[in-house]
């Protein structure tokens, strides 16, 4: 088969993504009734939650200013396949646990293993309800039993190559740790490279605008192990098909 220019690019530039999951080996879940495997289709739930997508407006805010007013909506995710554990992150985007994280956290776990842990709190919560999912775009959108939670907007404008934005995540399991940096370019229409510092643990954690939108989902590196700080996030436009 005959490949063309285009297709070999996206092929290289596929092979260049490393998720950014972070694994425990030897985890051991028993004595829950039937969970149901994460599969790995896209899907689309019953329902579609309303979330309203923000104009950017109002004076710029500063990474401090940003960190303490998120902090809060950004939490730890572990998951489990029955035998590891792994480890990523995640944020609310409206007050009644509406929740995104990377669907890669997720993916061959169970539902009703997963722990969602919030900032500063001893409190685990629990996922409610998967709404959509998406392997292909690595997105999850679910729900967790809790309300009247803190929550970041959603942006409804892309942001520019050198634009500031900054992240919120736990790498390496270093809880809510904060990050800045630009949009180095955009490599496809839902995928941008960014110099935003982010490691395995990151995952599913909000990229946020100098105005306190999210407008990105943190994944992953282009090629791990480089030096380089080339990472990656996935617009926050791949879940707007799943709200309204």
């Amino acid at each position: 088969m005959k490949l063309n220019r285009l297709s070999i690019i996206a092929i290289i530039f596929c092979s260049l993504l490393v998720s950014c999951a972070r694994r425990s080996r030897n985890v051991r879940y028993r004595n829950a009734s039937h969970p149901t495997e994460i599969s790995n289709t896209d899907s689309r739930g019953e329902f579609l939650p309303k979330v309203e997508a923000q104009k950017n407006r109002g004076s710029k805010l500063d990474g401090p200013n940003i960190f303490r007013k998120y902090d809060t909506a950004v939490f730890m995710v572990f998951t489990t396949n029955g035998e590891e554990e792994y480890q990523g992150s995640g944020f609310f985007i409206n007050d009644h646990g509406l929740a995104v994280s990377n669907y890669h956290v997720f993916k061959d776990t169970y539902v009703g293993y997963e722990k969602i842990k919030l900032e500063g709190s001893d409190k685990v919560y629990k996922v409610k309800r998967i709404i959509a999912k998406s392997e292909e775009h690595d997105f999850i959108l679910f729900e967790v039993n809790c309300d009247g939670n803190n929550y970041i907007s959603i942006a409804d404008q892309r942001p520019r190559v050198g634009e500031k934005v900054y992240a919120i995540g736990s790498p390496r399991g270093l809880e809510n740790t904060f990050s800045s940096g630009e949009i180095s370019q955009w490599r496809s229409e839902y995928v941008m490279q960014t110099n935003v510092l982010i490691d395995h643990g990151s995952s599913g954690g909000p990229l946020i605008n100098e105005y306190g939108l999210v407008v990105g989902i943190t994944s992953g590196t282009f090629a791990d192990g480089s030096q380089a700080n080339l990472n990656y996030a996935w617009s926050i436009d791949v879940i707007k098909d799943y709200i309204e």
